[in-house]
């Protein structure tokens, strides 16, 4: 199974670093030196990861063939896809790969079907769910302690507890969306990423 682990952004300096948007929760094991990772456009790669250091708070990478800052640049935009086991967990028990999640039917404590989850939407300040209600209307649900009660990959479902007017207010929900959009909103979830969405806390 392919996963997105990372975006390329910008170039850094004239030796061929690049600026990467992580887009995994295990960036050491899927971003390290000598790690070989497919992209999309394929034309691009694949890409072999030389060096990768942080700065100012930021993943650097430099790949093996890319020497200066053209070579960087021409690479901006480009998502680094990973080859996983699909069967592979993340080694936190909290935390999901978003091809686990996606599918999986949500239902309020009560048993009262809420609806199934089509996306996962990773936010700097929060992961969501994107749920596909009976209706064909969509809701967003945060991926966090105080609302995701349970997570049942076995039976396929999970159990939410959501705040008042989180299902039901949809100008609500259509608020929240362009809180998080500009970086204003709340949540303590972090990057997935790409693959991984860990619950309450990257």
């Amino acid at each position: 199974m392919q996963l997105v682990v990372a975006r390329i952004g910008r170039a850094h300096g004239i030796r061929g670093e690049v600026t990467v948007e992580v887009r995994t929760d295990e960036p050491e094991l899927r971003l390290g030196p000598g790690a070989v990772l497919a992209t999309d456009p394929a034309g691009t790669g694949p890409l072999t990861i030389e060096t990768g250091r942080v700065h100012s708070g930021r993943l650097l990478l430099r790949f093996a063939g890319v020497t200066d800052r053209n070579g960087a640049e021409a690479l901006r935009n480009t998502l680094l896809i990973a080859d996983v086991d699909p069967d592979e967990t993340p080694e936190d028990p909290d935390e999901y790969y978003d091809h686990q999640l996606v599918d999986l039917d949500v239902f309020l404590a009560d048993g009262t079907a809420v609806g199934r989850i089509t996306e996962i939407s990773h936010l700097p300040s929060q992961d969501l769910f994107i749920v596909e209600r009976p209706d064909g209307e969509e809701v967003m649900i945060p991926f966090v302690e105080e609302i995701v009660a349970s997570v049942d990959l076995a039976e396929q479902r999970i159990v939410v507890v959501p705040p008042p007017g989180l299902l039901d207010d949809r100008a609500e929900i259509a608020s929240a969306r362009d809180a998080e959009a500009t970086g204003t909103g709340t949540g303590t979830a972090g990057p997935d990423a790409s693959g991984t969405a860990p619950k309450g806390g990257a």
